[in-house]
């Protein structure tokens, strides 16, 4: 929708390069082992990510996974630092880094490397990558939302920004496909707010506004079937909130901090019935 309208440890730290980098803990991966370096750290911080990035075309896919990783390394930074002043240098790193990018001068960081690829080969908007490093960024205060709005507004400039990419990976540039990752970049952005309040115990609950659910799959009949891949997260979605019902609601329940074993083959049936 917003593109329409207008057309979190996060790598190393401003000027650690080389043996700098490795000093603080980072180091390069053999030379063409960016894409591997990406997709194995989205296996392990983002499997559900992961499992929908295997479903995307060939094409799209080693792309997809140096987005996911960029994810992963903006979304770690909150939880791995001690300090804001640290979080914002990380942050820094990383808007340097698309900066770079764009410029044809990528770090020499595995992420930046094969994002810079992903820039080339598919004309990728910088402005998605930019609102999700500043919305991370304000993130680091570690507040509760106010209200639902402003984690809408969170949602909107960091899962929804990351599924407009991926529409974008895909060739896809529809105004329905827009008001459907609008929607289900929220609603994910709310249920992964409850699927953290066991880890974030001491933060506020905030409720799943169900219609925001609702709305995102009124609009699958006026998606183009080329964007269908984007929007698989809705299959996890989908198994998280009933195996919510099935608690009687209790998102403190030990089961829903547990992988779904069945959810590679919901998203393999989903993807063979061409369905989100």
């Amino acid at each position: 929708m917003a593109r329409v309208a207008a057309a979190r440890r996060g790598g190393p730290p401003p000027g650690l390069v080389g043996g700098r980098a490795a000093a603080a803990g980072w180091s390069r991966p053999e030379p063409g082992g960016e894409v591997q370096y990406c997709a194995e750290l989205v296996r392990k911080r983002d499997y559900e990510g992961f499992l929908c990035s295997l479903l995307l075309p060939v094409e799209s896919r080693t792309s997809a996974f140096a987005l996911r990783a960029f994810n992963v390394e903006l979304a770690q930074i909150k939880d791995s630092i001690t300090q804001k002043t640290t979080g914002l240098m990380r942050m820094q790193f990383w808007r340097d880094a698309v900066e770079g990018i764009y410029c044809d001068n990528p770090p020499h960081q595995p992420i930046a490397t094969e994002l810079w690829r992903a820039v080339k080969r598919h004309n990728l908007t910088k402005m998605w990558f930019m609102k999700i490093i500043d919305e991370r960024e304000k993130n680091l205060d570690d507040r509760a939302y106010r209200n639902i709005q402003e984690l809408e507004k969170y949602a909107e400039n960091t899962q929804s920004a990351l599924l407009y990419l991926t529409l974008e990976m895909l060739g896809v540039r529809d105004v329905h496909a827009d008001h459907a990752a609008s929607h289900i970049g929220k609603a994910q952005g709310i249920v992964t707010c409850l699927r953290a309040t066991p880890y974030h115990c001491t933060r506020q609950k905030v409720f799943l506004p169900m219609d925001v659910c609702m709305l995102a799959r009124s609009f699958s009949k006026q998606v183009p079937v080329k964007a269908y891949p984007a929007f698989f997260c809705t299959v996890a979605l989908d198994d998280y909130l009933c195996n919510v019902r099935k608690v009687d609601f209790n998102i403190f329940h030990p089961s829903l901090q547990r992988k779904s074993a069945l959810l590679p083959l919901h998203l393999y049936i989903r993807s063979w019935k061409k369905i989100y």
